[in-house]
């Protein structure tokens, strides 16, 4: 799994909140137009096909930034809520 923080400016409303719906069924909110989410490569795919259906690219901007675990362990939070952790790997 690997760690995304997910933005976008998107001027229109009604496109915004499909978009905000669609990631909060990925991720957690944690500003008003940023999501971080923790996916598998396969739900990252699902996740770009579904919001490319939503977004128009000449007018709206959507940004996927990898995090990864030694960046994550140095995310500096002030306020609420703490960073979304990365599962634990087990090794069977």
């Amino acid at each position: 799994m690997l760690f995304y923080l997910v933005t976008y400016d998107i001027p229109s409303d009604q496109r915004r909140k499909k978009v905000a719906d669609l990631l909060e069924g990925y991720g957690r909110r944690v500003q008003y137009s940023v999501f971080e989410c923790v996916l598998t490569p396969q739900k990252y795919d699902e996740l770009r096909q579904r919001l490319r259906q939503r977004v128009k690219p000449g007018e709206d901007s959507v940004r996927f930034y990898p995090i990864s675990r030694h960046t994550l362990a140095q995310v500096e939070v002030w306020g609420n809520p703490p960073v979304t952790q990365l599962p634990r790997s087990t090794i069977v």
